[in-house]
């Protein structure tokens, strides 16, 4: 559109579902690649991307002309074939419904491309839910605790599954 002039950053987060830890650390950064290039695919600029084993940040410059839910739907569903494609995670991986999104700044961006890409360290400290949790609280986004995350239990997860931080 001529004469639209915008700069917006948004840090996108989502989880594997039932917060199993899918995503080996051996191949995150293939991850890493393959989401980049779904962003820049869908005419977006990547800031910042990384997968943790159960969970994943992005840190994306945004054009308006495509929608939040679009590129994270494009990117959800482009990653699971491709994890179940090349083996990575078992047959039944997928990730869980919805996401958050949180904007930024210019101001912020550095900072928060830092934080993205400190996932490891910074998890050696918080788990993702408190995380997560502190998300929606500083962004002041209403939530139900009761639906913020699936989780599988004992009963639950499969064999040789892990859950829980």
């Amino acid at each position: 559109m001529a004469n639209t002039y915008t700069q917006l950053y948004v840090q996108i987060v989502f989880a594997v579902k039932g917060r199993q830890h899918l995503i080996p650390k051996s191949r995150k950064e293939e991850l890493h690649q393959y989401i980049t290039g779904i962003v820049q695919n869908r005419g977006q600029k990547m800031l910042a991307v990384h997968c943790m084993t159960d969970h994943t940040h992005i840190f994306v410059g945004f054009s308006p002309t495509l929608t939040i839910a679009d590129l994270v739907r494009d990117i959800k569903q482009a990653t699971s074939i491709w994890i179940k494609g090349k083996g990575i995670a078992q047959s039944t991986f997928s990730w869980q419904e919805g996401y958050g999104a949180f904007t930024y700044a210019q101001s912020q961006v550095k900072a928060v491309i830092q934080y993205v890409l400190n996932q490891e360290q910074h998890h050696r400290t918080k788990t993702f839910q408190e995380e997560y949790i502190a998300f929606l609280r500083k962004f002041e986004v209403p939530y139900d605790p009761r639906y913020v995350f699936e989780f599988y239990t004992e009963t639950s997860a499969p064999d040789g599954a892990e859950y829980g931080d």
